[in-house]
C-alpha cells in the first residue's frame, strides 16, 4: 500500500460516496474503485459495506481508518518539524477564523505579520466555532480565532478581545427610536440567527435564555452580513456583534444597546495543548496576542 492509496481510502471513508470522493480527489470514479479494491485485496479484508456508490465503513474499516489518520498525523508533524529545521521563517501556518474577524480584523493582522515575516505562508479557513474546533482537534489547522466553547478538553485559549452584541431591529420598529432596550422586550419577535454550530448562535441562545425566553428563529444562515440585511428588510431582529456594524453599505437596521442581560462575546485564539506547533505557528501565535493587546490599548 502507498500514501496515495491510503489518502483515497480516507476520503471515501469520510464522504461515504465513491462519486463525490472521486470528484474531490480529481480522479475518475472507476480508478478510485479499483484503488480501494486493490487496498482491500492487499489487506485481505473488506473495509466497506457497499450499496451502489454509497459505502459505509464496516467493523474492519473503522479501526483501520483510525490507524491511517494517526499515520497521516505523524507524517504532518514530521513535515512541520523538518520545516523548522530548514528555517522557521519559511513555514506554513494553517489558520481558521470567524467570518467577522476575516472581514474586519484579519487583513490588518496578516499585513502586519507579513511585514515582519514575509516568508511565512498561510492556509486560511472560515468556519463556525464547532467546525473550527473539530479541525483543530484533528490536526487540520494549527490555530483558530473563535468564540470559546465550553466542554472541549485539551484546547488552550488566549483571550484577544471582548465586543458588545447589539440588538438590530428594522427601521420603523416600535423600539427603533430608543437608544437601549432589555432583551426580554423582543421575546415575542422573530429572530434571525446563524445556524447551530456557530459560536454566535450559541451565545445568542444563551442570552435569550438568561432573559427568560426561547427565541423564535425565522431564518438561519451562515453570514452575519446576510442576517443584518434581513433585519433591515423587516424580517426579524438579531443580535449583531459590534465588528459587523463596520463598513455597512445598503439598507441599515437600527442598532440598540441591550441593558439586560449584558450582551457581549469574547474572541480568543485557540490551539491544542501539548501538540507540536511549528516555529512559524508559534511565532504567529505570539504575534496575534501582542497585536490585539496593542490595538486595544
Amino acid at each position: 500500500m502507498d500514501y496515495q492509496q491510503l489518502k483515497y481510502f480516507q476520503t471515501v471513508a469520510h464522504l461515504e460516496h465513491f462519486t463525490r470522493a472521486a470528484q474531490e480527489l480529481y480522479i475518475s470514479q472507476p480508478s478510485l474503485s479499483r484503488s480501494i479494491a486493490r487496498l482491500e485485496e492487499e489487506l485481505g479484508a473488506p473495509l466497506f459495506d457497499r450499496e451502489g456508490r454509497q459505502v459505509h465503513l464496516n467493523h474492519l474499516g473503522r479501526p483501520f481508518l483510525r490507524r491511517v489518520e494517526r499515520a497521516f498525523y505523524e507524517l504532518e508533524e514530521g513535515r512541520r518539524e523538518l520545516a523548522d529545521l530548514i528555517g522557521p521563517e519559511r513555514g506554513l501556518v494553517a489558520l481558521d477564523f470567524l467570518h467577522t474577524v476575516g472581514a474586519h480584523l484579519l487583513p490588518g493582522l496578516l499585513s502586519s505579520f507579513r511585514g515582519e515575516h514575509p516568508q511565512v505562508s498561510f492556509r486560511l479557513f472560515q468556519n463556525g466555532a464547532a467546525v473550527m474546533l473539530n479541525q483543530l482537534e484533528s490536526g487540520d489547522i494549527d490555530l483558530c480565532i473563535s468564540s470559546p466553547l465550553e466542554g472541549r478538553i485539551g484546547i488552550n485559549w488566549a483571550n484577544l478581545m471582548t465586543e458588545e452584541l447589539f440588538l438590530a431591529v428594522p427601521p420603523g420598529h416600535p423600539l427603533a427610536a430608543r437608544n437601549s432596550v432589555r432583551l426580554d422586550e423582543v421575546a415575542e419577535e422573530y429572530f434571525i440567527s446563524l445556524k447551530p454550530g456557530y459560536g454566535l448562535r450559541t451565545i445568542a441562545d444563551q442570552l435569550c435564555q438568561q432573559a427568560g425566553f426561547v427565541p423564535k428563529i425565522a431564518f438561519e444562515g451562515e453570514e452575519i452580513t446576510t442576517a443584518r440585511g434581513l433585519v433591515a428588510a423587516g424580517l426579524g431582529v438579531a443580535l449583531i456583534p459590534a465588528m459587523a456594524w463596520q463598513g455597512i453599505a445598503g439598507p441599515l437596521p437600527v442598532q440598540l444597546h441591550v441593558e439586560e442581560p449584558v450582551c457581549q462575546r469574547t474572541i480568543a485564539l485557540a490551539w491544542v495543548e501539548g501538540r507540536y506547533l511549528s516555529a512559524a505557528a508559534r511565532i504567529f501565535r505570539q504575534f496575534v496576542v501582542d497585536y490585539f493587546a496593542a490595538i486595544l490599548t
